[in-house]
């Protein structure tokens, strides 16, 4: 302890050796103006500085004393002729500042070279600068880290050093001779340490000195570590900007002292535990941003006490308890983000009335009550979003006064009645999202005269009635959802009008009947068409070849259908009498390929499920007595024998995988079609996981899951077989050193984008949803593009609301919730909790281990940073936008990995989230 207090005493020495003028006399003009020009000479741009920082034209002797720097392009000087101001903002000035003569300008008050290029550390010396008032180096390349000598900067009223790449590193080129540390002399140690103090990514405790800064604006670098409690002594600051970091660790008490801020911002960082309650008491405070965080505990309950409040956000943290109580009285709001944390309250009780409100988002809260008709007075709303609570009533009729409102999402509460024909008098609104309500009656026609709505979600609800013909006049839409209800009636015509319709149109699980319309074949932007679980009917229409952009198109579950495309009955005259009569055929999913063709190629597997297997004795089974083989392919001549063939009956030497109860096999036929055969080792036992496999996949298809083409009993085999995925189980790639560099970021966000659209729609697109009950690495397949698709459904269950759901532990070790250890209770939480531990596994490379225990923990995984779990085998991240991924991606796992699955999102929710927070692939 005694070496490493003269190591410091001897570094901050060397630091303020450094930093003792060699002369007490003040630099005249000519000195001044030779340090400018010497700068300039280092400069890489100097096209702006050319032609105003040159010596007088009077005179052609460089030591004269008739230059004059005070009439420079930047330059400001006082009455004496001395330097005290450069600005040289937004001039592109290219450089560094090591050729820059701190020591010239002793006067200097203003050094302002904001948004420029300037590049490397900040030198030491700067903290020459003793009367400097105002510092901004903002929008640069600087990076290294914080000299301890701007300490010495004791009259700074301003420290401006944001969006930088200031960062913990050590700059190459420190030592001379090259970049090892020095390993020998008292000297060595000691540079070393003061490079060391100087370079390392906190903020210098040292600055808690500048009594008198009113702004410190650290914004948009690489900083980590805990803030220093000494910056509580900066009793004068108005703005603290942190924000956009990796700091961690606790708000310090201290900053209770910080009683005239009006401007603090640490979203975006690593923060963690519960506020300082003194936060509450800043009467000034006008901006207040914390989102992005992991803090935890109440928000500060006075956070508007001085009526002042204008911007307010925690979103993305895992706040508890009451909205603070000063929020009811704080009309000066204008936007409020609170969403996604376990806020409670009562939505008609704990909010006023605002008339400067523009943005307010309280959603995935546990806020309970009604919507209050004060929300009207709002006048100047342009986004209501409340998703995701217990929210209950009706939508009140006063919300037609919001006439700048873009975006109102009501989605995931409970919330019942009418939807509001007086929506269509909100001509600004862009989303309506109101899904997953008790919403009943009609879907008001009023909404045809939005002309500016891009986006109609009014899915899981109890809407009756006709679909309306006015939807076709909302020309501008991208998605249409008004699924999971009971409309009935046909598919308007004027739903072909809708031609910029590009990411969805999902009318599945209503009551819909007759034909699907040729006109549909006119949304030639759209990528998914779902029309399953209805009552249609008769030719499916041949325009549908025309939608060059389809990738997904769901007829499954109707009366009868027919049409002249490959896969479909034709539709002869004897067929469309009948089809009035028939029991309704269950088509599975159409999956269409992505190459944009003008013709769909659809291929449609009808397989007979014999349902009364379970039924029936083995011995007296037909499965038993007799082959019985159901596969079909683009040409539907698969036999069984073609796969003996492809095995050598099943020798070893074909196997791919193993487990407790079954081998997969390659099989490679003569038509050069490649399958995955599964085989029972005996048959007789893991027959129930694999018929329940059988049972399970034939009740589904989505493109991130395995497709089952076919099964086989016989006296000899049971086999399933499936589509050949070629590069193995997403396990056997992370543990493997080329499968994991394979496997870039930009694929890896892929992946659990794709696993996640699976599980959604297991869980929200069947009827009974679908639990898979053991999502882990292995059951993750992908194929020649590293696309995923979730396999293995053996011990996959259907999940009836009015049976009971009690079962034993299914699952991998490591991936299974942690409910199981005090209920047998199976809920689709289960594959959530799975799902978040898969998640960590993709970013890491190996099984998270402790790590989930650090994520269950009551700060909710504080201190966890997204270079601290990203596999190491892989370069960090240099592209901005796949980092903004990984870093949501992180954040959502920890959501999935909450120890209470209430609090857990839903399959849908996350999907949701990944399409916002990372994009459409």
């Amino acid at each position: 302890m005694a070496i490493s207090r003269n190591y410091l005493f001897l570094s901050l020495l060397v630091v303020g050796l450094v930093l003792i003028p060699s002369s007490t006399a003040q630099p005249d003009q000519k000195t001044q103006a030779q340090a400018l020009l010497k700068w300039k000479q280092s400069l890489v741009n100097q096209t702006i500085l050319q032609s105003s920082w040159v010596i007088s034209e009077n005179t052609t002797d460089p030591n004269s004393t008739a230059i004059t720097p005070c009439k420079w392009l930047g330059i400001t000087c006082n009455e004496a002729g001395n330097i005290i101001g450069i600005n040289l903002a937004f001039y592109g000035v290219q450089g560094t500042l090591h050729h820059f003569d701190f020591s010239s300008f002793p006067n200097l008050i203003r050094l302002d070279l904001q948004e420029n290029r300037l590049s490397s550390i900040i030198p030491i010396e700067i903290g020459m600068l003793s009367n400097l008032e105002i510092l901004d180096l903002s929008t640069n390349f600087l990076n290294g880290s914080l000299p301890i000598s701007l300490s010495n900067l004791t009259k700074l009223l301003e420290l401006d050093l944001s969006r930088n790449e200031l960062t913990g590193e050590l700059p190459p080129g420190l030592f001379p001779g090259g970049t090892d540390m020095p390993k020998t002399g008292l000297f060595s140690l000691q540079r070393l340490h003061v490079q060391e103090t100087m370079l390392g990514g906190h903020i210098p405790s040292e600055l808690g000195n500048m009594k008198d800064l009113v702004a410190l604006v650290f914004d948009g670098n690489n900083f980590f570590g805990p803030i220093p409690p000494s910056l509580g002594n900066l009793s004068q600051l108005q703005t603290l900007r942190l924000n956009e970091n990796q700091f961690s660790g606790h708000i310090p008490p201290s900053f209770g002292n910080l009683r005239k801020l009006t401007d603090l911002r640490l979203f975006i960082n690593n923060f963690s535990g519960s506020l300082p309650e003194e936060i509450g008491n800043f009467s000034s405070l006008v901006v207040l941003h914390l989102a992005e965080n992991n803090f935890s505990g109440h928000l500060p309950q006075q956070v508007c006490k001085g009526g002042k409040l204008v911007n307010f956000t925690a979103a993305y943290n895992n706040f508890t308890g009451p909205i603070p109580i000063s929020l009811k009285n704080c009309p000066s709001l204008f936007r409020v983000r609170l969403e996604y944390n376990q806020i409670t309250g009562n939505l008609g009780q704990d909010f006023g009335i605002y008339p400067n409100l523009t943005y307010i988002d309280l959603s995935y809260n546990r806020l309970e009550g009604n919507l209050s008709s004060n929300w009207g007075k709002s006048r100047n709303l342009t986004v209501l979003s409340i998703a995701g609570n217990m929210i209950t009533g009706k939508i009140p009729k006063e919300i037609d006064e919001l006439n700048k409102l873009v975006v109102l999402d009501l989605s995931s509460n409970q919330l019942s009645g009418e939807i509001p024909p007086q929506l269509g008098n909100l001509s600004a609104l862009s989303s309506i999202i109101l899904n997953d309500n008790s919403f009943s009656d009609h879907i008001p026609p009023d909404i045809g005269v939005l002309s500016n709505l891009q986006h109609l979600h009014l899915s899981s609800n109890m809407l009756i009635g006709p679909i309306p013909d006015q939807i076709g006049d909302c020309f501008r839409l991208l998605s249409l959802n008004l699924s999971d209800n009971r409309l009935n009636g046909t598919i308007p015509d004027k739903i072909g009008n809708l031609d910029a319709l590009q990411n969805f149109l999902d009318l599945s699980y209503n009551l819909l009947s007759g034909e699907i319309p040729p006109q549909l074949g006119d949304l030639k932007a759209l990528e998914n068409l779902n029309l399953s679980h209805n009552n249609l009917t008769g030719r499916v229409p041949n325009s549908l070849g025309g939608m060059v952009s389809l990738l997904d198109i769901n007829l499954s579950y109707n009366e009868d259908l027919c049409g002249e495309i490959h896969g479909l009955r034709p539709c002869d005259e004897t067929f469309l009498k009948k089809s009035a009569s028939n029991k309704r055929q269950k088509l599975l999913t159409i999956v269409l390929p992505t190459t944009g063709s003008l013709f769909i190629t659809i291929v449609i597997t009808v397989l007979y499920l014999c349902k009364n297997l379970r039924n029936r004795q083995e011995d007296e089974s037909p499965l038993m007595r007799e082959k019985l083989f159901y596969i079909c392919n683009f040409d539907g001549n698969f036999v069984y024998e073609d796969i003996i063939n492809a095995t050598n009956d099943f020798n070893d030497l074909h196997c791919i995988g193993a487990g407790g109860s079954a081998k997969v096999y390659k099989a490679e036929l003569q038509s050069g079609q490649v399958l995955a055969v599964k085989k029972l080792i005996s048959p007789t036992e893991g027959i129930e996981s694999f018929k329940n496999e059988i049972e399970k996949l034939t009740e589904i298809r989505h493109r991130n899951i395995v497709k089952l083409y076919g099964y086989c009993f016989d006296e000899r085999n049971h086999v399933l077989i499936y589509e050949f995925m070629e590069r193995g189980s997403l396990a056997e790639n992370l543990s493997s050193e080329k499968g994991a560099k394979e496997l870039d970021w930009a694929k890896r966000v892929k992946i659990v984008k794709g696993v996640a659209y699976a599980l959604s729609y297991l869980h929200h697109d069947c009827v009974p949803l679908i639990i898979h009950r053991d999502i882990s690495s292995k059951n993750v397949l992908l194929n020649s593009e590293l696309e995923a698709r979730v396999s293995d459904f053996g011990t996959a269950r259907f999940l009836k609301s009015d049976a009971s759901n009690w079962t034993t532990v299914a699952g991998t070790y490591g991936y299974i919730a942690p409910e199981f250890s005090y209920t047998m209770a199976v809920t689709e939480k289960c594959d959530v909790y799975s799902f978040g531990v898969l998640v960590l596994e993709v970013l890491m490379g190996t099984h998270p281990g402790e790590v989930i225990s650090s994520m269950n923990s009551s700060s909710l995984g504080q201190g966890i940073k997204l270079e601290d779990v990203l596999d190491h085998r892989l370069s960090f991240p240099v592209n901005q936008k796949i980092e903004d991924d990984l870093n949501a991606i992180l954040k959502l796992s920890q959501l999935c990995l909450c120890a209470d699955p209430k609090t857990r999102p839903t399959m849908h929710d996350v999907s949701l989230l990944l399409e916002i927070r990372t994009g459409h692939n």
